[in-house]
């Protein structure tokens, strides 16, 4: 699966303003409700789902790479959106650092195959300590959008 398949271009947040794990989840989710990938009635049923899912166990990986993501019954389809935030976030990561990049996974109970395909390729990308730097520095979501295709691109070969 690319990133293509499920990361919404529109959503894209090359500087995000948030400062906890709250806001950064808001944003991004706000980021889909603007973008037509999620109504506006699912905002709040969303949000409140992946917060429970932060409590719960953080999605900071470490390296300054968080992958928030849940399965929720009002999502029909497998969406996604690339943040970064310049200032890094405490984000509860497993290394204790900040966090800097963000992908956020929300797809339909049903399609447990598709979220692990999706997985598998934020993680399998996101471990390349390169591509990872680019993410950090790109200061547009032009530039964002440019190295999740540049990924995909990379992984056909």
């Amino acid at each position: 699966m690319k990133f293509q398949d499920f990361i919404c271009r529109k959503a894209l947040i090359a500087n995000l303003e948030a400062t906890t794990t709250r806001g950064v989840l808001e944003e991004m989710v706000a980021a889909l409700v603007k973008a037509g990938k999620l109504s506006e009635s699912m905002h709040k049923g969303v949000l409140d789902t992946l917060t429970s899912r932060e409590k719960k166990a953080t999605t900071g990986f470490g390296n300054g790479v968080a992958i928030p993501h849940v399965k929720h019954k009002a999502v029909t389809e497998l969406i996604g959106v690339v943040a970064r935030s310049s200032a890094g976030v405490d984000f509860a990561a497993l290394d204790g650092k900040p966090v800097y990049i963000f992908f956020l996974l929300l797809s339909p109970p049903d399609k447990p195959a598709e979220h692990l395909k999706a997985m598998e390729n934020i993680f399998r990308n996101a471990q390349k300590e390169h591509w990872r730097r680019f993410l950090q520095q790109a200061d547009s979501a032009e530039a964002i959008w440019e190295l999740l295709v540049e990924a995909d691109e990379e992984a056909i070969v």
